[in-house]
């Protein structure tokens, strides 16, 4: 009896289980292709290059005597602050006194009066603590787009809702290579230090291009072909005939890592194809609209790359987006 039962309760599963295989590939999700479109855009549109760094003191540096003497009178103490030319050590034979090389305070000072210094001998230190800098470092790839005086914005882990000013004032001629891969010292000066102190980690975005009321696209809609870039028209549907695309030629200039400009080519408002996704059960794939076409985007490796933006955004408040 039980032998029985168990052959009735197989042929149960394996019946359940013809079944319910072909009805789930009579309900599998068909292929479907999802074409998204957007409008062309204008606005403003900025390039920056990032890098990070650390506030430091432009002018930081040892008190040294220069001659050889007895201390007649120290004329500062620790946290004093001085200006450039001010006497901080006279001698007892009429030397010419030791001044400050620059402004800045009195971190330490090392003799007092009857001491005998030698000469080069170190006797304090000033720090300049108003003239503040950070330096970052920038890709071989970027580094081009550098250049003194271009404006900087920064941002210190200390005050993340505050945002400093700063001016690249040195772009450095060599660079360092690790693992294959060059970098180069930027060095930008902040306009207001405000609250910042020596040591502490800044991120800074310097503006290397910026236009306004420019055509803007995603980036992703432009597909390249061979020395030719693409975007995919939509035209409005009519009462006698469904929506339809076109090819259209563009030029393009400057992109950050979202949009890209278009010089030629479009106006504003004409609604244009991304990428097509494609979906089919739990899976997608992206691919272009129109055939044979090869699009190349910064950070793609593939196809006709455009020139990097660097990690630039879109104006204003740094969303990536134009400002319509």
């Amino acid at each position: 009896m039980k032998k029985w039962i168990s052959i009735i309760v197989i042929v149960i599963l394996a019946v359940g289980g013809g079944i319910w295989f072909f009805q789930s590939r009579q309900t599998a999700t068909p292929v479907s292709a999802q074409a998204m479109t957007t409008t062309v855009q204008k606005g403003n549109i900025q390039v920056e290059v990032s890098g990070s760094g650390t506030v430091a003191s432009i002018n930081s540096s040892d008190i040294t005597a220069d001659l050889e003497g007895e201390v007649e009178e120290v004329l500062v103490e620790v946290n004093d602050v001085v200006e450039e030319g001010d006497e901080i050590i006279t001698f007892t034979d009429g030397s010419d006194p030791i001044t400050a090389a620059h402004a800045g305070t009195i971190t330490t000072i090392d003799v007092e009066s009857g001491s005998r210094i030698q000469n080069s001998q170190v006797v304090g230190h000033i720090t300049d603590y108003e003239t503040l800098e950070t330096v970052i470092s920038v890709d071989e790839l970027d580094i081009t787009k550098m250049k003194a005086g271009q404006n900087a914005e920064i941002t210190a882990s200390a005050f993340p809702d505050e945002t400093f000013e700063g001016t690249v004032t040195e772009v450095s001629k060599e660079g360092t290579a690790e693992n294959g891969v060059s970098s180069f010292s930027v060095t930008v000066q902040l306009k207001d230090p405000k609250s910042l102190l020596i040591g502490m980690s800044t991120e800074v975005n310097v503006i290397t291009e910026r236009k306004q009321d420019v055509l803007y696209v995603p980036i992703e809609s432009v597909q390249v072909n061979g020395e030719e870039k693409y975007v995919t028209i939509q035209e409005a549907a009519s009462s006698n005939a469904d929506a339809s695309t076109s090819d259209q030629v563009v030029e393009t200039g400057i992109n950050d890592d979202q949009n890209i400009e278009i010089i030629s080519g479009l106006t504003e408002g004409q609604t244009i194809e991304l990428p097509v996704t494609t979906t089919s059960g739990n899976e997608s794939t992206q691919e272009l609209p129109g055939a044979g076409r090869e699009q190349g985007f910064p950070g793609s490796g593939s196809g006709q790359g455009f020139p990097s933006g660097g990690g630039g955004q879109m104006m204003p408040g740094g969303t990536g987006r134009g400002n319509e």
